[in-house]
């Protein structure tokens, strides 16, 4: 008997360890769920937000990611897939010099093909981005040749931007007289130094101060002061020119120029009056102050003047070479300007042609920069886009009657 309430007393204790082991799974499992349910979930593109459960970023409203304790490797996307993403269901990331940009990919952000922190290219280029008030559309054979249309291949080739303004042979006798009040200001200066006299001393300076900011009014650079100031003597060839000396030449360059424009750059210089002679000089400086009535500042360079050619007020033309490097080209003339956006026709098999919206960089000699928007080795409309643009305005306003179902039946393009 007793042996029978030993053996009932283990089955009550093998249950009752079953039993303890079976709850403590059961609690670990719905901690394990109640972690799950408290997941946090933060933005890729704002990393100090985070939430306890999915949405979206209320800053970029981007697809909030949930973290994981072992990070995956990200997916490897396409530029298919990329571009086929709707904006905010990704982050671009690239190295630039900030880092490492994590980067939205909006249809404003790939239209420009930059990052917007950075300003590097992200090396995105839209090849089927629709362009509102166009259409694509196929011309004939026939119909292309009756309206003219040709084409170039899109290709990268060296960019040289030549700024162009009208100059003058300085006769300047105001700056002539700046410069000889400056010398007599720095003499009377070292003078009165010399003297011990503390008060005419501290007077002496600041007339010789005035009379150094004037020169620089004027535009001359602190180097060409200090030329001024060695040489002991005013620059008489601001009066009058010689054979074999120098002259100075005078020349505006306007406000939205300025940027390409810099002290120590070489410009050429021909004279009307003899057009096949090209005289070289330097820039050497550029007046501080933008006239506001012509909206321009005055550029001053120093020429040689071998043969006495040159006089004093002559008019000469000058030319400032740029030399942008290799960078995607396009003539001028297959750009569409529309006043707010710029659209190319890209030639397509069959042909089909394609509006495409395109970012433009600097105006070189007979070729345009493009940033954005086309690739290399793509065939665009060079001649007879005009008329192409009219038809694809055409073309896509009667598509949208014919959504509306206002018109019906209606094709264009044969």
């Amino acid at each position: 008997m007793r042996g029978k309430w030993i053996a009932v007393a283990l089955v009550i204790a093998v249950g009752a360890g079953a039993s303890f082991i079976w709850h403590q799974k059961s609690r670990s499992s719905h901690a394990g769920h109640d972690r799950e349910e408290k997941a946090v979930y933060y933005c890729p593109m704002h990393p100090s937000y985070q939430s306890d459960k999915p949405g979206t970023c209320p800053i970029c409203y981007m697809k909030l990611v949930r973290k994981e304790t072992s990070p995956a490797a990200p997916k490897e996307l396409t530029l298919k897939e990329l571009m086929g993403m709707k904006p905010g269901e990704v982050c671009l990331l690239h190295k630039c010099k900030m880092g490492t940009c994590m980067v939205a990919m909006t249809e404003e952000f790939a239209r420009l093909g930059k990052c917007p922190h950075c300003g590097e290219d992200l090396g995105v280029v839209i090849k089927d981005f629709a362009v509102g008030g166009y259409a694509r559309l196929t011309l004939s054979d026939e119909k292309q040749q009756i309206i003219g249309v040709k084409t170039v291949v899109v290709m990268k080739k060296p960019l040289v931007k030549a700024v162009r303004t009208p100059g003058r042979i300085a006769y300047d006798p105001e700056l002539y007289q700046a410069q000889q009040e400056f010398l007599q200001a720095q003499q009377s200066h070292q003078k009165a130094a010399a003297g011990g006299l503390a008060e005419i001393a501290e007077q002496s300076a600041k007339l010789l101060e005035s009379t150094r900011l004037k020169l620089r009014l004027m535009g001359l650079s602190d180097e060409m002061v200090a030329a001024i100031e060695q040489a002991g003597k005013p620059d008489r060839t601001l009066l009058y020119s010689e054979a074999g000396g120098t002259v100075w030449v005078y020349a505006p360059v306007y406000e939205y120029e300025m940027p390409w424009v810099k002290a120590g750059q070489k410009l050429e210089v021909e004279a009307p009056g003899d057009s096949g002679k090209i005289i070289e000089g330097v820039i050497r400086s550029i007046d501080p102050v933008l006239d506001p009535m012509t909206r321009s500042v005055r550029l001053r360079a120093v020429l040689q003047n071998p043969e006495g050619l040159l006089k004093p007020e002559m008019y000469v033309n000058v030319t400032i070479r740029l030399d942008l490097g290799e960078v995607l080209t396009v003539p001028p003339e297959a750009v569409f300007s529309t006043g707010e956006r710029n659209i190319v026709f890209v030639a397509k098999p069959g042909g089909a042609f394609e509006p495409r919206e395109v970012v433009l960089g600097a105006k070189g000699e007979g070729l345009q920069e493009v940033k954005s928007g086309l690739a290399e080795g793509e065939q665009i409309v060079t001649s007879g886009n005009f008329l192409i643009d009219s038809e694809s305005r055409l073309k896509m306003a009667l598509e949208g009657m014919g959504s509306s179902g206002s018109s019906g039946g209606h094709s264009h393009g044969g």
